[in-house]
């Protein structure tokens, strides 16, 4: 007998979101289109501002809209190197899960090379911004911003332009599903945040100390544990 799929509840956001998504698909809204204000389409749908915030984070993450500190949300023109990877719009279960599996195999690549060409420039903003992760331990928002700023940094270290932008590709796409994820297992756990804080310092440390080994090693085993995690979620 064939087995059905299980029913997995949408929350109200990731409606309101994929309605959103239907009209910037359908021509609705164009590349360059300012949408509606977040106070005008809560009205529009009823909803508070929070849940409509996270509606707009969940396009914003998909790559479909950049939000712009102070002028709004306004659609986005993909760029050609998110047009030729497979799916980008369709998070499902093996779009994420390839994702992660390119993602893995680029921030292996990315810790072994920063751990050779990074600069003294890079290592101050890294220990910056390891001592704010430290200190935010417990606060989801903060914590989650701290990550994927370490991965940025991580790329930027590499001095390799191509790989910055293959992160930016791969990672815009992930935002969705890791955050999710980070909020229900992550950094709404303390013992967890403080192992993923150790994850973080252990892959600064190789790359600080030029061990392109050992930055290989800290970063696979911190992937490794992110996509347990993730693994978790999407198929529970």
């Amino acid at each position: 007998m064939q087995e059905f799929a299980k029913i997995r509840t949408q929350k109200i956001y990731e409606q309101i979101a994929d309605q959103l998504q239907a009209r910037i698909e359908a021509g609705g809204w164009r590349s360059g289109d300012k949408l509606p204000s977040t106070k005008e389409l809560s009205e529009q749908f009823q909803v508070g501002r929070s849940t409509m915030r996270e509606a707009l984070s969940a396009l914003k993450a998909k790559g479909l809209i950049e939000i712009r500190q102070g002028e709004g949300c306004f659609v986005r023109e993909l760029s050609p190197a998110e047009l030729e990877l497979p799916g980008l719009l369709l998070p499902g279960k093996e779009s994420v899960l390839e994702l992660l599996e390119a993602r893995k195999a680029l921030e292996i690549a990315n810790a072994a090379i920063a751990a050779v060409k990074h600069t003294d420039t890079d290592l101050k903003a890294f220990e910056e911004l390891l001592g704010s992760m430290k200190a935010h331990i417990g606060d989801e928002a903060e914590g989650e911003a701290a990550d994927i700023r370490f991965h940025q940094l991580l790329a930027a270290a590499t001095h390799n332009s191509i790989m910055v932008r293959l992160l930016e590709s791969i990672s815009s796409q992930m935002e969705t599903a890791i955050r999710e994820t980070r909020r229900l297992q992550m950094y709404s756990n303390a013992e967890v945040s403080h192992r993923l804080w150790d994850e973080h310092q252990a892959i600064y440390n190789a790359v600080a100390a030029r061990d392109a080994a050992g930055a290989e090693r800290a970063m696979r085993s911190h992937l490794d544990h992110v996509e347990q995690v993730l693994r978790a979620y999407i198929e529970g």
